[in-house]
């Protein structure tokens, strides 16, 4: 048995390469063979998101606090608040943030494939992001 203890890792700032605003991730746990599975903490200050992106295996998202944002390519902007858990598929082009008003906290859980567990793709506009952008 390994026990993680809360405070144990260091925080990060998410890098901006892949992510519009302030971003923090504290990681859960890493994968370990044979496991493929990680998870972390990621908090997004308000109007900050992700870049679009696909996962090899799919992404599970656990909302626990604030109110947030994510869309699948071509699909409608949706609210996602605490309690939701959000399946997304392998391969399925999202982005996902706060809103433009509120942060957000979710618990993100990811399998790698091949030692990689997510494909960065294009920024996510402000226009994409939609019409309320408050920043």
């Amino acid at each position: 048995m390994t026990i993680h203890r809360a405070g144990s890792q260091p925080s990060t700032k998410a890098p901006t390469e892949h992510f519009t605003g302030t971003v923090r991730i504290d990681p859960l746990f890493a994968a370990s063979e044979p496991s493929r599975v990680s998870a972390g903490i990621v908090t997004f200050e308000q109007c900050a998101r992700s870049d679009w992106h696909t996962h090899p295996l799919g992404q599970k998202l656990v909302i626990i606090s604030g109110c947030g944002r994510i869309q699948s390519w071509g699909g409608p902007i949706e609210e996602m608040r605490p309690g939701d858990v959000i399946v997304i598929p392998p391969g399925e082009k999202h982005w996902h943030g706060a809103s433009p008003t509120t942060a957000m906290t979710h618990i993100a859980i990811q399998e790698a494939l091949d030692g990689k567990n997510v494909d960065w793709l294009e920024k996510v506009t402000d226009e994409q992001y939609g019409a309320l952008v408050q920043v």
